[in-house]
This record gives C-alpha cells, sequence and structure tokens, in this order.
C-alpha cells in the first residue's frame, strides 16, 4: 500500500487559486479513477476535479468556502503500489532491557474459567443520508437532469452514496416508493428553527459581481411595451415550417437578430467601460450574454459574433450554451467575452424590473412575457400580443437619450419583424 497525494491542477487562463465549492467525497470513501471528487470555484467559471486514481480517500484539505493555491495537496487517497507520497520514517522504539530483580513465588491462584468471547458486531447498514434543510443535496448533473425532467425534489431523496450523494439507484427506489407525503396532508405546527448557508463559491461571486455593479455603476432604467403580434405569426410560421435539425424558435433569437441592428447603429450602447482607466471599449462584434438559471446558481453563458449569425443559428447556439450552463459543462470561452446582455424573465412575467448591468458592459436588456392584452387601435379596443421590455444603462457613459434611442429601434424591427432582416 502507498499514499498518492493529489495537488490543485492548473486550471488554465492563469488561474492560481481556487475555491471549494463542494467535495463529493468523504475519508474512508473508495473511489475510482475519473470519479468526480471536488468542486471549484475560479474567477472565471466552476470546475468539477475528477479523481486522477483508484483509491481510498486518506485525507482532504479545505472546507467549502476555504481557498485552495494551485499546486497545493488537496486530498490523499491510499492506493496499491508505492504512491508519489513520501511515508514519515517510523520512530524506532529502544527494547528496554528488564532490570534483574529477585523473583518471589507467586501465590498459587486456582484456575478461572475463561469469558466467554464477545459475539461479533452486526454489519453496518449502508448509510442513507438525506440533505439538511436548506442544503444542496449532492449529486451528479446527469442525476440533477434526471432528477428535473422526472420533476423530483432532490431534497426529499435519501442518498445512499459517499458523503450522502444521490445515484439513480436512489433516484429509482424513491420512484418506486412514492412521494413520502400522507395521503391526509401535512401536518401543520409551528416551526422556530433556522438554517445558517454560507454564501461561497457561485453564490459569492454573484454577490461580489452584484455589489460592485450595482455600488459603481450609476444606473437609469428605461421600460417600453412592444406589440409583437406579427412577429408571434412569423413565428409560428416558421415553427411549422421548419427544416428537420432546426431549433424551435423563441422570441429570444428574433431579440438577438435585433439587437445586432439597433446595436450597430447605436455602438455607445456595444461597450465595455474600465473605470479604473477610464477607457470605454466600444465593440463591432455583438457577443451577447444570455443570463441562465441553473440549481448552482446564475449564469451567463455569451453567443459569439451574433452578427455573422442568422436566427436558426443564433437559435442553436443560445440553446447549446445555456444547456452547458445548466448542465455544468460549460468552458470558460463559453461563460466569458459578452459585450451586451439579455435577461429573460420568461414565463414568470411580471410588469417591469431593473436589471443589474453585468459589469464592466454598459447596458442590459429585460425581456418578460408575451400575454394577449386589449388595447386602443384606431379608435377601437382590440386583443393584440404585447411584450414588455426593460433595460438598465451606465448613465456614466450612456445618456438617457442613447438608452432611449435604442430600445425605441428594437422596439420598431420588433413590431415589424420583416425589417430585422432587410
Amino acid at each position: 500500500m502507498g499514499v498518492f497525494a493529489f495537488k490543485l491542477p492548473d486550471i488554465g487562463e492563469g488561474v492560481v487559486e481556487g475555491e471549494v465549492v463542494e467535495w463529493m467525497v468523504a475519508v474512508g470513501d473508495s473511489v475510482k479513477e475519473d470519479d468526480p471528487i471536488l468542486s471549484v470555484m475560479t474567477d472565471k467559471a466552476t470546475v468539477e476535479i475528477p479523481s486522477p486514481t483508484d483509491g481510498v480517500v486518506k485525507s482532504i484539505e479545505g472546507e467549502p468556502g476555504s481557498i485552495l493555491a494551485v499546486g497545493q495537496v488537496c486530498i490523499e487517497f491510499d492506493i496499491d503500489g508505492d504512491g508519489n507520497a513520501v511515508a514519515e520514517p517510523e520512530t524506532k522504539v529502544e527494547e528496554e532491557v528488564p532490570a534483574v530483580v529477585e523473583e518471589t513465588p507467586e501465590p498459587v491462584v486456582e484456575d478461572e474459567p475463561e469469558p466467554a468471547p464477545e459475539p461479533a458486531p452486526a454489519p453496518k447498514p449502508t448509510p442513507v443520508v438525506v440533505a439538511a434543510p436548506g442544503a444542496r443535496p449532492l449529486a451528479s448533473p446527469a442525476v440533477r437532469q434526471r432528477a428535473r425532467e422526472s420533476g423530483i425534489d432532490l431534497a426529499s431523496v435519501a442518498g445512499s452514496g459517499p458523503a450522502g450523494r444521490i445515484t439513480h439507484s436512489d433516484l429509482d427506489s424513491w420512484k418506486s416508493a412514492g412521494s413520502p407525503v400522507a395521503a391526509a396532508g401535512p401536518s401543520r405546527s409551528a416551526k422556530t428553527g433556522t438554517t445558517e448557508i454560507p454564501v461561497i463559491g457561485l453564490r459569492r461571486k454573484i454577490a461580489e459581481s452584484m455589489t460592485a455593479s450595482y455600488s459603481t455603476i450609476p444606473h437609469f432604467s428605461y421600460f417600453e411595451e412592444v406589440d409583437v403580434t406579427e412577429l408571434e405569426s412569423l413565428r409560428v410560421h416558421l415553427n411549422s415550417t421548419r427544416a428537420e435539425g432546426q431549433p424551435k424558435l423563441t422570441y429570444l433569437p428574433f431579440i438577438m437578430q435585433a439587437l445586432v441592428k439597433a446595436l450597430g447603429e447605436n455602438p455607445v450602447c456595444n461597450a465595455l467601460y474600465d473605470d479604473e482607466k477610464g477607457v470605454v471599449t466600444r465593440h463591432d462584434a455583438i457577443h451577447l450574454g444570455i443570463a441562465t438559471q441553473t440549481d448552482r446558481g446564475l449564469y451567463v453563458p455569451v453567443v459569439k459574433h451574433v452578427e455573422a449569425q442568422d436566427v436558426w443559428t443564433s437559435a442553436g447556439e443560445m440553446q447549446r450554451v445555456s444547456q452547458a450552463a445548466r448542465d455544468g459543462t460549460a468552458g470558460l470561452d463559453e461563460l466569458t467575452g459578452s459585450t451586451f446582455t439579455i435577461t429573460s424573465l420568461g414565463r414568470m412575467g411580471g410588469l417591469g424590473a431593473t436589471p443589474i448591468i453585468n459589469k464592466p458592459e454598459v447596458g442590459i436588456l429585460g425581456v418578460h412575457n408575451a400575454v394577449d392584452t386589449p388595447v386602443v387601435r384606431d379608435g377601437q379596443i382590440v386583443i393584440r400580443r404585447m411584450m414588455r421590455l426593460s433595460s438598465s444603462w451606465d448613465h456614466r457613459v450612456v445618456d438617457g437619450w442613447d438608452g432611449a434611442v435604442l430600445v425605441q429601434r428594437l422596439k420598431s424591427l420588433l413590431e415589424h419583424p420583416a425589417t430585422i432582416f432587410m
């Protein structure tokens, strides 16, 4: 047997340290090579690190929230073979030379019956762990996806894997047993407990980013209502006639294509502001961040070079990077480099919002759901499909007039969708 010491690997992109988000293993667990063992948050992304070897976990370094340097030993395994860690030298104990003493005859004592051997302890059952209230259950991305598709709340599933990790067999057991809620409904009682949840990993990064954005950027917001009745007709028609393999179109790919025109005509809005250097960099390329909610928090994957895409390509790329963010497979290149961000509340709707700018960008567009609404047209009350837009702008470099001009141009393009493609 030997000890294999595993150091935090070089994740790339100049990363020199990472924050421990979650250990997927505990001391004493048996692991196989390539099993996920550790989730680490860097300045750019969350990275899941696999085991480099087969073995049994001997020790781990760093609780969730701790910072580990690249090259620092983060976990040790007991393995077959020599390993790569130098074992501590054994301390030799010198044999004591017994002192010569005068022997005294011991009194004769009758033999006592030997005590009966203790029964062997019963084998311990495999521990089953249910996540504490407010804690995030341990599960692999594949298990999480299956649970989402099956409508299963992982917080109610008992995990039998290492450290209470939920496996596919646990989902099968849960489904065969059914929901644990009694038919008569849950009993009600006063609650006095509290749960402390450390703000670490992605949640800490989100908190820091939002604080830096809101405390340093003087936001101003602008709202508008858009008649998307004609756009809805075009969307339905294109979806009904799309070729095999083409993605189903939502409103967002049309908004992305409309933004290509609107931002191209208003380059002050497609820019990054380095407030430390006092430099605004306007971009010809349109790299759109798509705010995406995941079970690990909010990510903003990026669709690059939307100006070089058609509506079908934009839809496919948006779906691809958003799904990668949800699955935890998005790379650093897919999570960085945006020049403008879209955040969609989708089915949540709402009358308005004040989205916070994704610093160092200078603007963000919030998209609400489209609903059939009675409106006045030519003195008559008619039903039209209406969508609300909310936008926020960095007032240090974008004047109110410029932000309003862009939103009004976007409104015109969406209300006359043929002009998006002319």
